[in-house]
């Protein structure tokens, strides 16, 4: 089980690896949206807004909080948060076991498809 100091490194390694595309592809592939992660292992919820820049305005809080409905919701284990971060874990694959669950619109879906 990854720490919740790991968890937070593999959002920041997420966030950079956006960073790191070419702007114009970012521009493309990714619109503004709220996002949810949940760290089933860690009891922790990560908020924040994914943006061309990145993610931005990344809150934490406990699963039973309230908040606004996120546009996209991840929920994961934290070792899989990590692997996904690092390239060790193929998205696809993690989402087709049930590794990885999304809960976002069918065009939220696509975008997110061609940045993993």
């Amino acid at each position: 089980m990854a720490t919740l100091e790991e968890c937070r490194a593999a959002i920041g390694k997420v966030s950079e690896r956006i960073a790191e595309l070419d702007p114009a592809e970012r521009r493309k592939h990714i619109v503004e949206r709220t996002v949810a992660i949940t760290v089933t292992d860690v009891d922790t919820v990560f908020d924040m807004r994914l943006t061309a820049d990145g993610m931005q305005d990344i809150t934490e809080r406990e699963p039973g909080e309230s908040a606004q409905r996120a546009q996209v919701g991840v929920t994961l284990a934290s070792d899989d948060l990590v692997a996904l971060a690092e390239d060790r874990l193929d998205a696809g694959k993690a989402l087709l076991g049930g590794r990885v669950k999304l809960d976002a619109s069918f065009s939220d879906l696509m975008r997110l498809r061609r940045l993993l």
